[in-house]
């Protein structure tokens, strides 16, 4: 029995500041960010969206053409929580009109909760297999202004539907992962923006990979010329290519000498979408996975490598086959499209987005209204998030899901 990917969909916000803007504020070359970095343009999110309106977006694509009423699973992965009781989950499963009989959790380990989510996924469909998963990851990646991690911010969510009915990808179960207590990354309950030690988590990142391929290759016997693509948790495209870099040269030995350009050609699809978006922690190995799909076209029967790492720290490498007809059932022109139409920013107002709070005292408030897709944050009312529906269903629903049509109501 094949399980795997049957949707995979991505959205991300449609305002960006060019890292160019950025460098000539700072004052520092744009080569630095461009080719330092790896990275052109960084997303940032309005006030009025965050990660449920984003993963909101991006699930309500991945379940078209999709009977709703299949999904009894939400996962939802973040470390970018809006609560700590209530599940982000909750909110997404009900501004999809989900059945009631749905389970919804949210997930947290850093970066790495999405790739953990996908495993525990695939074990619960094949034990299922009439039954389906939704897995949404959704981050906002949110660092000190002037800090080193500025222009490495971003936002996105992707959403995949993980079934017995792969269409995309079929995925093995095998495994390996690498766990180690550091502090390399970490964000206290009381701060807003994350803290780094950034040459030292490139370190563990860099460690974490070359165990987390250790055990992978000790259980499925694969070598790396068994992988035809490869993609990875991107905090930057550069950190990508460090790395790849890294196992190549440890586990390929004296064949890669010289072989620089032949090994990141591995990579070099994956990492598109992230130069033009920046970090979207537990979303971003799957954007790199859309990335590659998008922009692809003969990768059928091919194999794809992918490791996530959230700093901490868990790592974890899989790989899954690129089935026949995935070009039918990518979102390519989609997310083209969502990329090419989002709107450039001054850098005086991603300082308003950066600086905007909602009340710290859980006060009604309601959040100055800008383009955020289907759905968006309305406010505040009695420490009560709100949400609403603010764009009109197209003509054809999806089978199976109730109140598809009109707004959705404010939410708690």
């Amino acid at each position: 029995m094949k399980v795997g990917i049957e949707s995979l969909a991505v959205h991300v916000p449609h305002y960006y500041l060019d890292l160019k803007t950025l460098a000539e504020v700072r004052g520092v070359d744009p080569g630095k960010f461009y080719q330092g970095l790896g990275q052109e343009k960084m997303a940032v999110p309005p006030p009025d969206e965050d990660i449920v309106s984003m993963a909101a977006n991006a699930a309500y694509r991945a379940l078209e053409g999709i009977d709703a009423s299949s999904v009894d699973t939400v996962l939802l992965a973040t470390e970018s929580g809006i609560d700590q009781s209530k599940s982000a989950a909750v909110y997404v499963h009900h501004l999809l009109g989900l059945p009631a009989n749905c389970k919804a959790v949210e997930l947290k380990q850093a970066c790495s909760s999405g790739a953990v989510g996908l495993l525990m996924a695939l074990a619960y469909v094949a034990v299922h297999p009439s039954r389906k998963v939704l897995l949404v990851t959704s981050d906002i990646a949110r660092y000190r202004m002037k800090s080193s991690g500025e222009p490495t911010q971003g936002a996105g969510a992707a959403a995949l539907v993980v079934s017995a009915e792969p269409r995309i990808v079929e995925l093995g179960q095998e495994s390996g992962s690498y766990t180690e207590d550091v502090m390399d990354f970490w964000r206290p309950n009381y701060m807003d923006e994350a803290l780094v030690d950034g040459k030292y988590s490139i370190k563990v990142y860099q460690r974490a990979l070359l165990r987390a391929w250790e055990a992978y290759a000790s259980l499925t016997h694969r070598s790396l010329d068994d992988h035809h693509r490869f993609c990875y948790h991107l905090p930057f495209t550069r950190m990508a290519e460090k790395a790849h870099l890294h196992l190549v040269h440890a586990f390929a030995g004296g064949k890669t000498r010289g072989a620089t350009t032949d090994a990141l050609a591995k990579i070099r699809s994956s990492l598109h979408y992230n130069r033009l978006v920046g970090n979207s922690y537990t979303a971003s190995v799957f954007v790199a996975l859309s990335s590659l799909l998008d922009l692809e076209s003969d990768l059928e029967g091919r194999r794809v490598g992918l490791f996530s790492y959230g700093s901490g720290c868990v790592a974890t490498f899989f790989s899954g086959v690129v089935l026949p007809g995935y070009r039918n059932f990518v979102q390519a022109e989609r997310h083209a499209a969502l990329l090419r139409e989002r709107e450039e920013i001054t850098f005086q107002r991603y300082e308003e987005f950066y600086n905007y709070r909602l009340p710290r005292d859980g006060s009604e408030c309601a959040t100055p209204r800008h383009q955020t897709g289907l759905f968006r944050l309305a406010g505040i009312t009695g420490h009560k998030r709100i949400y609403e529906r603010v764009a009109a269903e197209p003509a054809e629903d999806r089978q199976g899901t109730p109140e598809r049509k009109g707004a959705v109501a404010s939410i708690s």
